[in-house]
C-alpha cells in the first residue's frame, strides 16, 4: 500500500518514484510505503494552496465557522477510527492516542470563537471626521512541518486557527507515521472544506526545503529536535517568512521535602513513562531536594515495575518505540548512564513485552545518582528513561534548571504556597507546572518554551497563534457623505 499525498482535495500518489517504510512498531512489519514528495510535487500543493487562498480569504466568517464546526462534529463521531491508526504507525496505547486527539480537539473548538479572536478596533473621530480602526487579515498560504511523536495533536495545534483566519495550509507529516494526515485531510472534506485549502506533503528533507524557500508560503510552523528547529527558523527567515519553531526539551520535575511523595511518584512514572518518553513534555529529570531521594526513588520504582509494555491495542501501559533505530538509541543512553557511574535502578533493556519478538520493545528505565555532565541528562533522549539529580537547597535545585539550556516545560512538587510562587516567578521556563507534572496549558493559552525551546517571538494556539496567523493592518477614513442603501424589509441573514 501506498500512502499518498492530498493536493487539491484528492489523493495524488506522487512523481518522484521514491518512497520509505512505513512500519507497525509493535510487530516490525512493514505496512506500507510513504510516497516520498519531489520538488515537482510540493510545487503543486504549494500552487494548490495559493489557488485556494483568495476565495477562502473572502469566505465570510460565518461560513469559515460552520465548516470547522462540521469538521468538530465529524472528529468526536469518528476519533476511534483516528486512534487506531496513530497506535498502528505511532505505537501509543490506544487510551494515550485517543487522548491526543482530545486535546488536539481543544484547538478546533477554540477556533471556532474565530470571529471574535480577529474583532479588529474602532475609534470614531479621532480627528474632526476621521475614524481609524484596525483589523487583521490572513497571511497567506502557510506551512505546517510536524513530527512523529503526535501525528493528529501537533498539527491540531496550528491548522484550525490558520484555517479559521482565512489561511490555506500545506502539512508535512512525518514519514514515520503519515497515516493520520491523510484522514484527517478526508475529513476536512467531508465537512465541507474547498479544494487547496487543506494540502499534505508527504517527504523529507527535500519536501521541508521546497516549503522554507518557496516565496508562496508565508509562515512556517515546526515543532521537532533543536537542532531541526533552529534550521527551519534560520532557512525560513532568510527568505522573509514568520516562524514558530518549536525544539527540544530537558523537563525537570522539582520535589520538595514537604510534597506529598505518593503523589509525586504517580506523577513522576506517568509523566516519565507515558507515550514510551516520546514526548517534547516527558519530565526526564527529576530533582530531589533534601534527604527525600531514598524513599521517592523507591516509591517510583515500585510503581514502575508493575507497568506493562506491549502491543498499544491490548490495554497495556506502554508500547514500543516509533523505530528500531530509536530504540537502539535509546537503549545506548542506557548504557552510557550506566558506565557513567548512575545508579541503574530499573533497565527497560530487560523487559519482557506483551507482544511480538520482532517489535521495537524497550521498558521503563529509572536512574538515580545522575550528575549533569552525564549523557543521559544532557541529552533529549525521547525515550522511556527517568534521570533522578539529587541536590541539598531549593536554591540548588533552581540553579540547576536554569542552566540548563532548554526552557519547555517544567514542574514542581510541594504543599508550600510561598515556595511553589517563588518557583514560578524564578524558574527560566515557557510552561510551568504546580504539582501538575505535564503542564500543557488548554488551547486558549498559548503553548511553548523559552531558550533552545523555540525560536520565534509567537507560541502555538491562544491568541499568539492568531496573532501569528494573521496580519493587523490600520486604515484612517474620512467620509464626507453617508451612502444609502436599498428597502429590504426581510430579516436579516448571515452569509
Amino acid at each position: 500500500m501506498t500512502i499518498a499525498h492530498w493536493i487539491n482535495g484528492k489523493r495524488v500518489p506522487g512523481t518522484s518514484g521514491r518512497t520509505a517504510p512505513v512500519t507497525d512498531p509493535s510487530t516490525g512489519a512493514v505496512t506500507g510505503q510513504v510516497a516520498m514528495a519531489s520538488a515537482r510535487d510540493a510545487d503543486s500543493a504549494i500552487a494548490a494552496a495559493a489557488a485556494a487562498f483568495p476565495a477562502w480569504r473572502d469566505t465570510s466568517l460565518t461560513r469559515r465557522t460552520q465548516i470547522i464546526f462540521a469538521f468538530r462534529e465529524l472528529l468526536n463521531a469518528r476519533k476511534g477510527e483516528l486512534a487506531e491508526i496513530i497506535t498502528a504507525e505511532h505505537g501509543k496505547v490506544l487510551s494515550d492516542a485517543l487522548g491526543e486527539i482530545t486535546r488536539g480537539q481543544e484547538v478546533v473548538e477554540f477556533a471556532c470563537g474565530i470571529p471574535h479572536l480577529i474583532k479588529g478596533e474602532f475609534t470614531e473621530n479621532a480627528s474632526t471626521r476621521v475614524d481609524v480602526s484596525s483589523i487583521r487579515q490572513p497571511v497567506g498560504p502557510v506551512a505546517v512541518i510536524s513530527p512523529f511523536n503526535f501525528p493528529a495533536m501537533v498539527p491540531m495545534w496550528f491548522f484550525p486557527v490558520a484555517i479559521a483566519a482565512g489561511n490555506t495550509v500545506v502539512l508535512k507529516p512525518s514519514e514515520k507515521d503519515p497515516s493520520a494526515a491523510l484522514w484527517i485531510a478526508e475529513l476536512w472534506a467531508e465537512a465541507g472544506l474547498p479544494d487547496g485549502v487543506f494540502n499534505v506533503l508527504q517527504g523529507d528533507k527535500e519536501a521541508v526545503d521546497a516549503l522554507l524557500v518557496s516565496p508562496a508560503i508565508k509562515a512556517v510552523s515546526f515543532v521537532g529536535s533543536t537542532p531541526i528547529a533552529r534550521y527551519v527558523y534560520e532557512s525560513a527567515t532568510a527568505h522573509g517568512k514568520r516562524v514558530q519553531a518549536l525544539g527540544g526539551a530537558k523537563n525537570h520535575m522539582l520535589v520538595l521535602p514537604d510534597a506529598d511523595l505518593d503523589l509525586a511518584a504517580d506523577a513522576a512514572v506517568n509523566a516519565g513513562y507515558g507515550s514510551a518518553g516520546e514526548r517534547c513534555m516527558a519530565v526526564s529529570a527529576l530533582v530531589a531536594v533534601g534527604d527525600i531521594a531514598d524513599d521517592l526513588v523507591g516509591k517510583i520504582a515500585e510503581r514502575t515495575v508493575k507497568l506493562r509494555t506491549g502491543d498499544g491495542m491490548t490495554g497495556v501501559d506502554m508500547g514500543p518505540l516509533i523505530t528500531r533505530a530509536h530504540r537502539d538509541k535509546v537503549a545506548g543512553y542506557i548504557a552510557e548512564g550506566q558506565s557513567a557511574g548512575a545508579r541503574l535502578v530499573i533497565d527497560g533493556r530487560e523487559v519482557e513485552a506483551e507482544g511480538e519478538s520482532g517489535g521495537f520493545w524497550l521498558g521503563p528505565t529509572l536512574f538515580d545518582h545522575v550528575s549533569t555532565d552525564m549523557s543521559i541528562y544532557t541529552e533529549e533522549i525521547f525515550g522511556p528513561v527517568l534521570s533522578v539529580l539529587r541536590v541539598d537547597t531549593y536554591e540548588q535545585a533552581v540553579e540547576l534548571i536554569n542552566a540548563n539550556p532548554y526552557g519547555n516545560g517544567t514542574a514542581i512538587f510541594t504543599n508550600d504556597g510561598g515556595a511553589a510562587r517563588r518557583f514560578q516567578n524564578e524558574i527560566e521556563v515557557g510552561m510551568v507546572g504546580i504539582n501538575v507534572p505535564v503542564p500543557v496549558p488548554m488551547a486558549y493559552f498559548s503553548f511553548g518554551g523559552w531558550k533552545n525551546s523555540l525560536f520565534g517571538d509567537l507560541h502555538a494556539h491562544g491568541m499568539e497563534g492568531v496573532r501569528f496567523f494573521t496580519r493587523a493592518k490600520v486604515i484612517t477614513s474620512r467620509w464626507l457623505d453617508p451612502s444609502h442603501g436599498g428597502i429590504n424589509l426581510g430579516f436579516p441573514e448571515n452569509t
